[in-house]
């Protein structure tokens, strides 16, 4: 089971990654990649279809992976994007806080959210 959710969070961090950077990628990159992330091919099926071997499209996805690190690395849109969730999400709960409670007060701290988030 952990392995299981593992490599769902691995897939799951993979296509995060893919949908800010996968542009960046080569034609043939994104279609081999996306046959492994998005379609749950197989090694060996994708290498059937493209006329390689397994190991050829094992070392292709891991150079996409180890390229789609290297841009967040660089970029850090994806934490950016993670960040900026997580403070629309807080700044949803305050405000339905404030209405219920017709706090005031709390308006000051969605200001302060909302500032913290057009700096990023």
């Amino acid at each position: 089971m952990i392995s299981g959710v593992r490599a769902m969070k691995t897939i799951g961090e993979q296509a995060m990654l893919y949908d800010f950077y996968g542009e960046l990628l080569t034609k043939r990159q994104q279609q081999i990649y996306e046959s492994i992330v998005f379609e749950d091919m197989s090694l060996g099926e994708i290498a059937e279809e493209e006329g390689i071997s397994r190991q050829g499209v094992h070392d292709l996805v891991k150079r996409c992976d180890r390229i789609l690190g290297a841009y967040e690395e660089k970029l850090g849109l994806v934490e950016k994007f993670r960040r900026t969730k997580g403070m629309a999400e807080r700044i949803r709960r305050l405000a339905e806080r404030a209405k219920a409670e017709h706090d005031l007060g709390l308006m000051d701290e969605i200001g302060q959210i909302a500032e913290e988030i057009s700096t990023l």
